[in-house]
Formats: structure tokens, sequence, C-alpha cells
């Protein structure tokens, strides 16, 4: 696969703002949450991107954009019918390309040289084929993210091939259907927010939707959908997501990229002064 394009999601209505919040990335720069993904995306090689917005938020993300304004360009989702139709949204602008998605409100920082995306689309590029970004996540974080059950790949990457996605499962449910051989009790592989698809996705998506509707539409059935009918793959990521519309998570990301960054002394020192001015 040769990805040049990106597509990313922002059109939640209950997470609008998320993309649009500064933050202080690793070299000290405040850019917006939209501007760090944007730079994550165009950093492993993507020239061009699709943002999905809710109706009227065009000036504002293309403010929070930065130096990719020029790159970028909108797709709305009039309403607000699920995560798998504000991918639908976009598909005029990708057209029959593969193409590198994320999700507005991720933050992803890389363990390894290369980064998460990078790790990523090497893998799409050498399989040929779609795969998803994932990582082991404790029982306890499943409903807060879709999931996959399948087989441990040999060779040199920690590759998995997808039989099962479910989103959201509770543990119950994935003790039942999404068990991976050699993953330590009480752990999944959980979606990281980055995938590499193509256009069949959008017609399974399309499929998803002749199902039901009126309903919301989401992803994961699709995802489900896609590995029954092809070699679909994982890719466990040596790097960490951070979901800024989660519980402190804007403050989470924040410390993170803070503390992997050029300015970590000084941050340390602030955090040793909070909490010596605030004893328990």
């Amino acid at each position: 696969m040769n990805v040049r394009q990106a597509l990313i999601t922002a059109a939640n209505p209950r997470q609008r703002s998320l993309p649009l919040q500064i933050l202080i990335d690793r070299d000290g720069v405040p850019r917006s949450a939209l501007e760090i993904v944007l730079q994550e995306a165009a950093g492993a090689g993507i020239e061009r991107f699709c943002v999905v917005v809710c109706p009227g938020d065009e000036n504002a993300y293309t403010a929070a954009c930065g130096p990719y304004r020029a790159q970028t360009e909108f797709a709305v989702q009039a309403e607000p019918r699920g995560y798998g139709d504000a991918i639908l949204c976009g598909r005029a602008q990708i057209g029959a390309d593969p193409f590198l998605h994320l999700v507005g409100d991720h933050i992803h920082l890389s363990d390894a040289t290369a980064s998460c995306a990078r790790q990523l689309l090497d893998v799409a590029a050498t399989e040929k084929t779609s795969v998803s970004a994932v990582q082991p996540t404790h029982e306890s974080q499943l409903t807060s993210f879709g999931a996959v059950g399948g087989k441990l790949l040999g060779g040199d990457l920690p590759l998995y091939e997808i039989e099962a996605v479910l989103e959201k499962p509770t543990p119950t449910l994935a003790e039942q259907e999404l068990l991976v051989p050699g993953m330590r009790a009480g752990y999944y592989l959980c979606f990281f927010g980055l995938h590499v698809l193509d256009q069949q996705i959008f017609e399974s998506l399309e499929a998803e939707r002749s199902k039901a509707p009126d309903q919301l539409l989401g992803l994961s059935a699709a995802l489900h959908q896609l590995a029954g009918q092809r070699r679909y793959l994982a890719l466990n990521i040596a790097g960490r997501r951070y979901d800024i519309g989660g519980h402190y998570g804007l403050l989470h990301a924040q410390l993170a990229l803070s503390l992997g960054g050029k300015d970590r002394d000084q941050v340390m020192t602030q955090i040793i002064e909070l909490l010596g001015q605030n004893p328990r």
C-alpha cells in the first residue's frame, strides 16, 4: 500500500472542541491537538488530509491546522449519526485510494525510533493489506475502546491476524470472544486510534448501515465484517496513546508530552513543588 492521504474524524458533538485545545509539544511549542495529530501523519509521509467536522466548525479547525492548512480539506457530518457515519462522510475526498485513519482526540507518542503512524504504514506497505494499531489494555478499560481477537503471526513484529472485533465489550464478553493466545490474564488488544484502511471499509460501512438505517453507525461492526472477508491485521504498536477526551485526559497527554520533551526537568521541578504545597 502506498498511503499518501489521511482521514481524521473530529465530529463528535460532545467532543468537538477537544482537537482545538492547545498543548505544549515535546519541543516546547504551543500547538493545537489537531496540529499534533496532523504532524504525526505528515511526519510519516502523509501529504493530504481530510478532517470530518461538525457543521460550522470549518473556520475554527482551519485555524487549528497550523502549517498544514493548505494540505487540509474538510468534510461535514451534517448530523451526529455515529463514528462510522463520520468516516463515510469523508469518502468523496478520500476516493479509491488507501488512507491512514486517525481520531482527532488521540495523541500518540512512540517508544521507538519510528513514529506510531510510521510503524503502522510500514506494516501496511509490507503486508499489502489493511492493518490497525492495537495495544494491550487492562480489562478495566475495555468499555472505552474497540477490541480485537486473533492469533499471533510468526516473525519479528508483534503482528496479529484479526478474527473478531467488538466495540467496548464487557470483560465477560471479551473473555468469551476476544482471547489472544499468549496475552497475559486480564489484558486484551484494544484499538490505538490509528488504522490503515482502503475502499472496502466504505463498502462494509454501507452494508452495516443498510441493516439498521435509523441507528447510529459504528466502526467496529464494519471492521469485524472486514476480518471475515479478507486478511486484516493488527500491530501492537511500540508507543502510547492518550485519549484527551477521557477523565483528566488532556492533563495526562500534556504531562506525557512534557516529560518526554526538552522541558522535562522544568516540569518535574514544578510537579515536585506542587506536591510539596499540597501535602495529604
